[in-house]
């Protein structure tokens, strides 16, 4: 996409550093655009919203590429394997294609499934109140083991 930013003035490309940097906690992201319109957002931020720590682990992650490359791969064949899984559960309507780390699932009903899940201490979204995602919920995708429990709990639900 960052190709398309000399012919879309408008475009803003964002990324966070979370999953695949495994850096969720420090709260990172960056935003790509066209030149113009980052000196318009500069004028916007504070001077300094990045603290140093952040700066300082965010550099050392960037600079152990390898590491992330792992870490990416996992994720992508995690996700896969949930691709691959949840449309086997019987309550389980619906799986949209994603590209990110997380998959929307459209289930029977989005409140139970995410009480019960609760229950078993896993986490997921409920998205139903947003348009055209009644009786949705958003799996993000987890380490093999959390994964591994996450497809086992939800087999186990009725």
């Amino acid at each position: 996409m960052i190709n398309l930013l000399d012919e879309q003035a408008n475009l803003v490309l964002l990324q966070t550093f979370s999953k695949a940097y495994g850096l969720a906690g420090l709260r990172l992201g960056m935003l790509i655009a066209h030149q113009e319109l980052v000196q318009y957002i500069n004028k916007l931020k504070p001077p300094y919203n990045v603290n140093r720590f952040t700066q300082e682990k965010a550099l050392e992650t960037i600079e152990n590429m390898k590491t992330v490359n792992e870490k990416i791969d996992i994720i992508y064949k995690e996700k896969m394997m949930l691709e691959a899984e949840l449309p086997r559960i019987n309550w389980i309507e619906k799986c949209y294609p994603s590209d990110a780390n997380f998959i929307l699932v459209k289930v029977d009903d989005a409140q139970k499934r995410y009480q019960q899940l609760l229950g078993h201490r896993i986490v997921v979204r409920d998205r139903s109140n947003l348009p055209l995602c009644e009786n949705c919920i958003r799996i993000s995708v987890g380490t093999p083991e959390q994964n591994k429990r996450l497809i086992k709990v939800l087999q186990d639900m009725q």
